[in-house]
């Protein structure tokens, strides 16, 4: 793909960034699934006891990709603040079967107690950023996330990690307008087409939020909502429109793209495609003209990340 300003669907600065870490919007998240998966383990008070001091090593048994230190940190803060982490890869770190990934030191019964919910934490998100890697180093800079999430922003910002998009953070982010939306919209109107071209040649882009994006089922629509979108730009100062290309296969994207191309419109609108894209043929979709390909496979349902911990001495 040419270089482009950034994608809409590029919303991992609101989540991290190198400079500040985890945003506030982040922690709050981050503060919700910690206590929810501390409480699910039994967990209710912060942990702590007069047992013997210990060391215990995490490492990785398999290569990938290191997400989840920040969450592992304020576990340990909130929920065991008298063990001390040391971080050998942290947020982001590449590893290989064998690196010792952080050292975890403390009163045994609170490391013991601790040991499950840290390595569920990291191998959960560490397996979503290495799977978002594998996606997008075919496709670098076009992997977006959906909103079907398993930790919610937690996902979403693995899949940052990993060099993904994260899509709309809420549903209020942006405004995403899908078949059932418009069904809803201007009962008096006879088509489906009819419908998306008011709707976009209407609506309030103030009131839209990071990105407007419409979804569509045909090349028809596709072209039509580009077109109305071109006539608005004339016109006025507004940002590109998303296309969503439903369930299109990726010759059906190529064809899209070039019928846009040629009646000079592709410069309008960012093109997506979704639903039924499987990472085998991901170069395919790749090399077909479009800006963005999402898909809930980088963190739905995706193999943790093989982690262990053994206490030293073992």
């Amino acid at each position: 793909m040419p270089d482009e300003p950034r994608l809409p669907h590029d919303r991992g600065h609101e989540l991290w960034t190198l400079e500040e870490g985890a945003s506030r919007k982040l922690m709050s998240s981050i503060d919700r699934w910690v206590g929810a998966i501390v409480g699910d383990d039994g967990i209710d008070m912060p942990l702590s006891s007069n047992s013997e001091v210990i060391e215990a090593t995490l490492f990785a048994r398999e290569d990938g990709l290191v997400a989840g230190c920040v969450v592992v940190d304020y576990l340990l803060q909130i929920w065991a603040p008298s063990l001390r982490i040391t971080w050998f890869a942290g947020d982001g770190k590449r590893v290989t079967s064998g690196d010792e990934i952080a050292s975890l030191r403390g009163d045994r019964d609170s490391v013991l107690r601790a040991e499950r919910p840290v390595l569920n934490i990291l191998g959960q998100l560490s397996g979503i950023a290495s799977e978002t890697k594998r996606w997008s180093s075919i496709a670098p800079k076009q992997i977006a996330c959906t909103r079907k999430t398993v930790w919610g922003l937690l996902d979403k910002w693995a899949v940052h990690m990993g060099g993904g998009l994260t899509h709309r953070l809420a549903k209020d982010d942006a405004t995403m307008i899908k078949e059932n939306d418009l069904a809803s919209m201007h009962n008096d109107m006879e088509t489906h087409e009819q419908r998306l071209v008011t709707y976009l040649q209407n609506v309030d882009m103030n009131e839209v939020g990071a990105f407007l994006e419409v979804e569509v089922r045909t090349e028809k629509e596709a072209l039509m909502a580009a077109m109305v979108w071109s006539q608005r730009r004339a016109t006025e100062q507004v940002d590109r429109l998303v296309v969503m290309l439903d369930n299109f296969s990726p010759e059906t994207c190529k064809a899209v793209n070039e019928q846009m191309v040629e009646q000079n419109v592709r410069e309008h609108v960012v093109l997506e495609a979704s639903g039924g894209i499987v990472f085998d043929d991901l170069a395919s979709w790749h090399e077909c003209g479009l800006n963005v390909v999402s898909t809930s496979a980088v963190n739905r349902g995706v193999k943790p990340l093989d982690v262990n911990m053994l206490v030293n001495g073992l």
